[in-house]
């Protein structure tokens, strides 16, 4: 088996076959069209997969297939219309209290169920001074706006120097600022969290940084990605996880009950548990909302609200995110009295104090 070196990158279809068996499915995706994806994978995470297993749960989410190259009438490239909410060249602002700025379309990895797959790796590279100096600008001027989002592709493949003049580019404008870390490097390049980056974000104490994580599956918590995530939380910026619900990957109850209790474990908050959103290519991963919501009912009989993620769904056509739940609230009796169904299914009544 050839061997190559630990951040080598994959790129090409004969660097991916030197590695992996392809099936019939992976062989018949067209590498040479400009509509999709282009491959990605870091050589670290492509050694997490079990290369006897061609339905392997990490395998599916990097390695392209044929299925990719379906279009449904349902499906749009911009499923969140964050182009139509653009208020700058890289900065949205959907919800009135925070904002996303897209940092760089450059990711350490193409996860084949992106849903920024109009900007990620369209080869535009990080953003420009007038870029940062435009959004923060726009920042400065909305005090509604209380977090941004520093997303893209990966803000974490920005150099640490970048970066820095980035977050004091807004900072300077809005010292009250919280700042979202949005990375996939803890599980896909965890070599790229280091100590000097982590003293760099100290320097900036006016507001506090969260850094959100996407891990989709166990075995992607690796002893480096938990490492990583470590040298933040010990530094005072919580971790919070982000978990896509994908098809032939985690949805299963036993999957994601592991994966939620093992981030719980490393200190790492598990947030939101998504539905797959409407984007070109896609369909292959989106799991029916009748089984989510089921999986989502399980999880909340067998886990903690500490390990519990909020099962949310990001609405077509910038409809926003809206949680998904099958309900507990049975009843209001207009009497007063509200019934409930429990976790377990049996029901139990609550009184309105009395006026």
């Amino acid at each position: 088996m050839h061997q190559t070196p630990s951040n080598a990158l994959i790129t090409t279809r004969e660097e991916l076959e030197k590695r992996l068996d392809l099936t019939a499915e992976e062989l018949a995706f067209d590498y040479h069209t400009t509509q999709v994806l282009p491959l990605r994978i870091p050589s670290n995470f492509l050694d997490l997969i079990d290369m006897n297993d061609p339905h392997d749960p990490i395998r599916r989410q990097v390695v392209p297939t044929s299925a990719e190259l379906d279009c449904h009438p349902q499906e749009d490239l911009d499923p969140l219309a964050e182009v139509s909410h653009s208020v700058t060249q890289r900065l949205i602002h959907r919800y009135q209290s925070r904002v996303a700025f897209l940092t760089t379309d450059i990711c350490p990895i193409h996860c084949r169920h992106c849903f920024r797959r109009r900007f990620t790796g369209t080869f535009q590279g990080p953003a420009t001074d007038e870029e940062i100096e435009e959004a923060s600008s726009y920042v400065a001027a909305h005090p509604e706006v209380k977090e941004i989002l520093f997303t893209g592709g990966d803000v974490l493949t920005l150099s640490d120097a970048r970066l820095r003049s980035m977050i004091a580019a807004f900072r300077s404008k809005r010292k009250d600022l919280v700042i979202r870390l949005c990375t996939r490097m803890p599980a896909s390049y965890p070599m790229r969290i280091t100590k000097a980056l982590i003293a760099m974000l100290g320097e900036f104490s006016t507001a506090p940084f969260y850094l959100m994580t996407q891990f989709n599956h166990p075995r992607e918590l690796t002893e480096q990605a938990i490492v990583a995530v470590r040298l933040f939380v010990d530094a005072g910026i919580p971790a919070m996880n982000q978990t896509v619900l994908l098809k032939g990957v985690n949805d299963e109850a036993d999957v994601l009950e592991t994966l939620c209790n093992q981030l719980v474990f490393n200190r790492i908050k598990p947030y939101y548990l998504f539905q797959g959103d409407l984007v070109q290519g896609t369909n292959h991963f989106r799991v029916p909302l009748q089984q989510g919501l089921e999986l989502e009912k399980e999880l909340r009989r067998r886990l903690s609200g500490l390990a519990m993620p909020l099962y949310a769904i990001d609405l077509p056509e910038g409809g926003g995110k809206v949680p998904l739940n099958q309900g507990y609230l049975a009843e209001q009796s207009g009497c007063g009295v509200w019934t409930f169904r429990t976790v377990e299914g049996e029901m139990r009544t609550y009184p309105d104090p009395e006026i």
